[in-house]
């Protein structure tokens, strides 16, 4: 940047200089005079002049002496004239050269305080991502100064490094309750097994039992790692989005929900309208599953489901509420996070659930940029609104990942 701004500031002024020089030369030499401008001799017929010679001698023979005289006076003054002229416009490019090399050196040293001063913020945020790794995300540049373009990018690198810290604390939370989760039935299955073997009167039926016993937390086991790849699925994004109707979805599910719902004595009550979306077709089956298998398992005797359809402004829109327990307010945005459950903590009660249903819920929505709304209800219970964007009469549409963008990019 140095040499940027003294090489720019060496050309304008060569640039100036030029033109100034040509000026002024244009301006004090001009045309080339004729030996007639410089008759400031008065001529012998002027009158108060020098009198003319006798007459007797002839008027050639009187005018020639002085007419050359005149002659000899014009070109040397103009000779004279010249000199100068050559003199003035020498010193005033050698002044001129002069002032250019001292004012090239102080662009240079201005050029250097002033690149300093502007890239010090960018040497500040280089540093800043240099030093920071996974354990000292918590680390802000906070830059100060006024409110220009680094300063707007030393603000934007720290909302990156929020929502980076945001995303490993999620991410190791994440991984620390579902090895909790696994770990769980494994210890079940093992205390299940000892006990068994341990029994010295173990029979036929009580091994029979136990061993059912293990299978059950053995299937526990592979619910809990279908839906982990389901909200690890639902998170890496839709490829291939193609239409599909959210009213048909819905009237599927709830069929195969009646004999659960009369289990629980939950009545279900569905309004289907026709509502048509654009995604991945199973996994948009999985969300409208988990909502009403929510809303079934956390409700109460002689409860309620209602699972509506309909279209509003082009938009799919899905709605799913149900009563139940009351739900505090501030508590509806933990329920939508992995492995959280209302009043219930891991060395307490359980419910039957995985703690995984809203949160693939929430993957699955965002998959298909569609937005989901969440309310408690004062009676008791949740209203979970998901609207989809608006669908075109266009052919289905082929996203690519961003890693399988780079990599076509690079070809």
């Amino acid at each position: 940047m140095t040499l940027l701004y003294g090489g720019l500031f060496l050309i304008s002024g060569a640039a100036l200089l030029a033109i100034t020089f040509v000026l002024v030369q244009h301006a004090v030499v001009g045309e080339h005079p004729k030996s007639s401008d410089y008759n400031f001799l008065p001529s012998p017929s002027s009158s108060g002049g020098i009198k003319p010679p006798d007459n007797s001698a002839g008027p050639a023979e009187s005018q020639q002496p002085q007419v050359s005289a005149l002659d000899t006076i014009s070109a040397a003054a103009q000779k004279a004239l010249a000199r100068q002229s050559a003199a003035v416009m020498h010193q005033l490019l050698v002044n001129s050269g002069i002032a250019l090399g001292v004012m090239a050196v102080f662009s240079i040293v201005l050029g250097w305080i002033v690149a300093g001063r502007i890239l010090r913020p960018l040497r500040t945020i280089t540093a800043a991502a240099r030093d920071i790794s996974e354990t000292s995300l918590h680390q802000r540049l906070a830059l100060d100064g006024p409110g220009d373009e680094l300063k707007e990018l030393g603000d934007t690198f720290d909302g990156l490094l929020s929502r980076l810290e945001g995303s490993f604390q999620t991410q190791r939370q994440f991984v620390a309750n579902a090895s909790h989760e696994l770990r769980t039935p494994l210890a079940r299955q093992r205390a299940l097994g000892q006990v068994a073997l341990s029994d010295p009167e173990a029979t036929v039926e009580s091994l029979r039992a136990a061993h059912e016993r293990i299978l059950a937390a053995g299937a526990q086991q592979e619910r809990l790692i279908e839906a982990l790849l389901t909200l690890t699925r639902s998170h890496a994004g839709i490829e291939v989005r193609k239409p599909f109707d959210v009213a048909r979805l819905a009237h599927e599910v709830v069929g195969s929900r009646r004999a659960e719902a009369d289990f629980r004595t939950v009545r279900i009550r569905p309004s289907i309208s026709v509502a048509v979306a654009a995604g991945h077709r199973p996994l948009a089956e999985r969300l409208v599953v988990n909502l009403v298998d929510n809303a079934l398992r956390h409700n109460i005797p002689q409860g309620e489901v209602e699972v509506s359809t309909g279209t509003v402004d082009g938009h799919a829109v899905l709605t799913v509420a149900n009563t139940g327990p009351v739900v505090p307010p501030d508590a509806v945005a933990r329920l939508f996070q992995p492995f959280q459950r209302l009043r219930t903590t891991r060395t307490g009660s359980r419910t039957e659930g995985l703690g995984l249903g809203l949160s693939i819920v929430q993957a699955i929505a965002i998959a298909h940029d569609a937005t989901i709304a969440a309310t408690a209800r004062p009676e008791g219970g949740l209203t979970i609104n998901v609207t989809f964007p608006a669908v075109n009469n266009h052919p289905p549409v082929t996203r690519r990942r961003p890693e399988q963008t780079a990599t076509a990019r690079t070809r």
